[in-house]
């Protein structure tokens, strides 16, 4: 099958933040659209190019598996779903409505092609090492992907899975680090300063890559560069909160807050201003 354009995932990434900055304006709710907002290219990048799933059957076996650990993120992995047509429009608009599937954070539910639920930080590595590893047992031949945040790599139980990733040499798991240098409390390297996040994988037997989130070529050499035997892949995608928004780039009020109607009209106009075009591609 013919590989889907740079500039084809460009244009998703714009569908994507439209479509987040809609639902969560029209939810009438708070909700976190910084975090999503950061996470929008690689997730756009995952769902046009990279994964491997059958929309008419997402229980498919073979299916590649995507774990979303930095649960908070939703916004950027349900407008994915949406745009890669895995999940209906109606699905997607009962967003934070009563009885929905769709809520704040995850929930597992297969048949919506949601791997796993989240909500307290610094678990879905560990679930991911387990996919990862039952796939070695069993010879199965998919990958497992997993989304973590900066802030959540303050967590003890991050690296007890990325040690034991590396020791149980998961080449079959890709981890990729929103680092966007924000999380909820503040600066990140003020809180708990990660300083050289890739070496910090290396120095436990990853694969690491240490590249710019936000540039579509960048993304795709890193996720699909040949595999190194015998190691899982890190990629630390440095991002910025907000991205796409002026007025909530690197503005940690964003990181969980209202749209007004005005700041929502004037978020929609700057996003429709964005180019979706080869030029674009790489940033």
């Amino acid at each position: 099958m013919e590989k889907i354009t740079y500039p084809e995932i460009v244009d998703m990434a714009k569908v994507m933040r439209l479509k987040m900055l809609e639902i969560s304006y029209n939810c009438t709710l708070s909700t976190h659209l910084g975090g999503g907002l950061s996470m929008t290219e690689m997730m756009a990048t995952l769902y046009a190019r990279v994964l491997r799933f059958d929309k008419k059957d997402p229980r498919w076996e073979g299916r590649d598996r995507f774990i979303l650990s930095k649960g908070h993120g939703v916004l950027g992995y349900f407008s994915a779903l949406v745009a890669a047509g895995v999940i209906s429009e109606e699905v997607y608009n009962t967003f934070q409505t009563n009885e929905s599937d769709l809520i704040a954070h995850p929930v597992m539910n297969l048949d919506l092609s949601i791997e796993s639920s989240n909500g307290s930080l610094g678990q879905g590595l560990s679930m991911a090492v387990g996919i990862a590893l039952a796939a070695k047992k069993k010879n199965a031949p998919f990958t497992t992907y997993v989304l973590l945040g900066d802030g959540e790599c303050n967590e003890g139980s991050v690296w007890e899975a990325v040690m034991s990733a590396g020791q149980l040499r998961l080449d079959n798991l890709v981890a990729m680090v929103d680092y966007n240098k924000l999380q909820s409390d503040g600066a990140a390297g003020q809180i708990m300063d990660l300083g050289d996040l890739a070496n910090k994988f290396r120095a436990f037997g990853w694969d690491a890559y240490d590249i710019d989130g936000h540039k579509i070529d960048q993304l795709v050499n890193a996720i699909e560069a040949p595999k190194v035997e015998g190691k899982p892949r890190v990629i630390v995608a440095n991002t910025i909160k907000g991205k796409g928004v002026s007025f909530m780039e690197n503005n940690n009020e964003w990181h969980h807050n209202r749209l007004t109607r005005a700041n929502f009209d004037l978020a929609i106009a700057e996003v429709n201003l964005v180019a979706t075009n080869p030029g674009e591609a790489n940033g």
